[in-house]
Order: C-alpha cells, then structure tokens, then sequence
C-alpha cells in the first residue's frame, strides 16, 4: 500500500466534525469510524471525567475524540516524531491544548516507569501490526503490566484485527470480545475489590 493522505473526522462532541489530516499506510491506518463510535458507546458513563491515555497514538484521532466526548485529559504515547508533532498541531488547531499532553516514547519502556493514577482510567492500545507479529511477547508482558497498574474500575482497550490470539492476553476469560468486519476490540475492566 502506497501512502496517501485522507482526513478522519470527529464523530461526536464538542469537536464533532472537525478533520484530522493524517497519512494512511501499512503501518499507520486510522481506525474507522464504525470502530470508534462502539467503542465509545460502550465506554459510555466511564469515559467523562476520566484521563484517557491513548497508547500507540498514531493519528491521534482516538485520544481527540476522548476529549471530544468528555474525557478530562488524554495522554498520546507515541515514538514517531512526526506523528507526535502532528498531534500536538491539532491539539493546538483545536484549541484543546490544555487537554492533551504528547509523551514521546517507546511505550514498553514507558509502562515499566508508569506511576498510574489513583482513580480509574480509560487506557486504549491499538499497536502496530509489527509489534503483533515481531514482539508478542512483549506486547502480552506490556498488557500484564498495564493491568497491574491501573486503579480498579478502569477499562483496558486493545484494538487489533483478526488473527490475533487473543486467548494468549493475562485474564483472557475476562475480555470482552467484540468484532466489526475484520476490526476487534477487546476490553477488560478491572475489578474493584470486594
């Protein structure tokens, strides 16, 4: 697949309808708007108030639409330098700003140092295809510690394609499995104790 341009819009919010510009290729496509309103949906009442921390940030266009939709910051992870700079463009564009904080870093080593927040969060991978077929085992760890360390309450977003072994993810009975075409969202909340 060639690279090209395209823009992916806003689809609910107080930015509803504003476009990102971003450039799809292999590595790098956006996730589709029927993907992103499910997954919102069922965020629903646990998305407002809450960070949100969009990992493997790519576009951006997740973590925007958190804001967007109510969420009190969102963190971008992303080690490409450009695509970081151009999310930070369009927090600015947006005028959002204040709302979104873009860490450059490689996510694995991130996770390691993370000091999660006392209260729930909303935490959404949608890692690179290479990451999938080259570094399983380390996304799988990247997963467990995730899961450690977020507070009770908080939601564990993974977006991946088919044919990817879910049933290897720590936990794995408790994810909720959900597909549209060759989309898949799996989510996890973390119990609270009892």
């Amino acid at each position: 697949m060639k690279a090209h341009k395209t823009q992916v819009r806003v689809i609910a919010g107080t930015m509803r309808g504003r476009r990102v510009q971003c450039i799809v290729t292999d590595e790098l496509r956006p996730t589709p708007d029927m993907v992103r309103s499910a997954l919102f949906s069922i965020l629903g009442d646990a998305l407002p108030d809450r960070t949100f921390f969009d990992v493997f940030a790519g576009t951006g266009v997740i973590g925007i639409e958190a804001i967007s939709r109510g969420a009190r910051q969102t963190v971008f992870l992303e080690r490409d330098f450009r695509l970081a700079q151009s999310i930070e463009s369009h927090l600015r564009q947006f005028e959002v700003a204040d709302k979104g904080q873009v860490l450059r870093a490689d996510v694995y080593r991130w996770a390691e140092r993370w000091l999660a927040p006392e209260n729930p969060v909303n935490v959404y991978l949608s890692p690179p295809f290479a990451d999938l077929q080259n570094r399983l085992t380390e996304f799988v760890a990247l997963v467990q510690t995730l899961q450690g360390k977020i507070a009770p309450g908080s939601v564990l977003t993974i977006q991946v394609e088919t044919g990817f072994p879910h049933q290897q993810l720590p936990d794995a009975a408790a994810w909720d499995f959900r597909q549209y075409g060759r989309n898949i969202l799996l989510l996890w909340l973390k119990p609270l104790p009892q």
